[in-house]
């Protein structure tokens, strides 16, 4: 309604403009025929007068006079009206052009007058949002990256600053993952660095001794020889764990087939009986009677789950057994490694899959701790055949959960 209401008011005025000039040159024509009459009483002045009604005729010169004189008062009376026209336009034009400081002097009242005021509106709201872009750009740029530009809905401004907002935020996480990655790339050689110096210096000061003849007898060399030898296996597992956890996580090809879980962990359970026997532990394995299938590279399991079961015979003796308990909940196969042993310390549990960590160094020397990595590659392997590996901890049992997605 307002669009057809403006346009009928510019008609309007138009055609005011059209009746003005129109009276306008009536008028003067009045006039003139009047003055032309009052003229023919002086005989100098009637001669051109006479001349132009005989030869050009009365009506003729009325009929030019009239349309130049129409001519010419529409384009006198219009002239304004078409200057402001052309001023709104500019400014739009400008706007167009992406300047929108450049304001149309408003006249009051009418109509147009209206538009260059809602052009100036609109101009300086735009104006306004592009500066706060603009500052918003400028934070982002400092590094203010939870810096939040105004998103205002219904407005394609608003969609670019929710567009930044988000280019904002995958770049402060795609930041933070690069300087979380160079911290776990330090720590690693920190760790490697550590844990490769300690047994190699222990090494080192044995043989020392018995390079230059520093022991009583043959029982005290063999004693030198027996740690020298045991903190040689200490370091090959360690270099063995750094290299079978870079392989997994550099993308080790996986050789997948339909696995069985049932029997996997009854035969992986006989293997570990020695290793019970000695701990004076048993393993009781509670799984359905009907297959429990997944689709896993057998070998890379078998790695995973030694360690688990492994850390349960060592830190679970006390409580004398292990239980597996294999079932199926929906679409997932979920495992439990199950001790009854002493309980991971709370403030060690979000950290036991960590790389290098040890959840209780002193119980980790006294139990032949190992390299820090076993449940770390537990857990690189678990993810890599898309499954999820958790740990619970209290007084009465320890738990170790790994869930993969069932295969069919």
């Amino acid at each position: 309604m307002t669009r057809i209401k403006l346009f009928y008011s510019i008609r309007w005025r138009f055609l005011m403009i059209h009746i003005a000039s129109t009276l306008s040159t009536a008028l003067v024509l009045l006039l003139g025929n009047l003055l032309a009459t009052y003229l023919m009483q002086y005989h100098p002045l009637s001669t051109p007068i006479i001349w132009v009604i005989n030869n050009v005729g009365s009506t003729p010169t009325m009929v030019v006079a009239g349309a130049l004189l129409y001519l010419t008062f529409y384009l006198v009376l219009s002239r304004p009206l078409v200057q402001y026209t052309q001023d709104i336009a500019a400014s739009l034009q400008h706007m167009a052009n992406g300047k929108f400081h450049e304001p149309v002097k408003v006249q009051t009242p009418s109509e147009l007058g209206t538009i260059a005021a809602q052009v100036n509106r609109v101009s300086e709201e735009l104006n306004e949002y592009l500066r706060e872009i603009h500052h918003g750009l400028q934070e982002i740029a400092k590094g203010h990256f939870h810096y939040d530009i105004p998103v205002k809905p219904d407005n394609d401004l608003g969609k670019i600053a929710e567009s930044i907002n988000k280019m904002s935020t995958q770049l402060h996480h795609s930041i933070q993952e690069e300087r979380n990655a160079e911290k776990t790339k330090n720590d690693l050689i920190t760790g490697v660095s550590h844990d490769l110096r300690t047994p190699l210096t222990s090494i080192l000061g044995f043989l020392e001794l018995i390079e230059k003849d520093r022991y009583v007898d043959e029982v005290e060399l063999r004693y030198y020889v027996g740690i020298a030898y045991e903190k040689s296996v200490t370091l090959k597992k360690l270099i063995d764990d750094l290299f079978e956890y870079t392989r997994i996580n550099n993308g080790m090809p996986l050789e997948l087939r339909k696995l069985d879980m049932n029997d996997f962990f009854q035969q992986l359970a006989e293997e570990f009986v020695p290793h019970l026997e000695s701990a004076g532990m048993s393993c009781r394995v509670h799984a359905p009677e009907h297959p429990v299938i997944i689709r896993a590279d057998g070998d890379r399991l078998v790695r995973a789950y030694e360690n688990l079961i492994a850390n349960a015979i060592r830190y679970g003796s006390d409580g004398k057994r292990v239980d597996i308990y294999i079932h199926e909940e929906e679409q997932q196969i979920v495992i439990q490694i199950v001790n009854y042993g002493s309980p991971i310390p709370e403030r060690d549990l979000p950290f036991i899959f960590d790389r290098f960590y040890r959840a209780d160094k002193s119980r980790s020397k006294q139990t032949g701790g190992g390299t820090g990595l076993g449940l770390a590659i537990t857990k690189s392997i678990i993810e890599v055949h898309g499954g999820k590996i958790a740990a619970s901890s209290s007084e009465r049992q320890t738990c170790f959960e790994t869930v993969f997605p069932k295969s069919t």
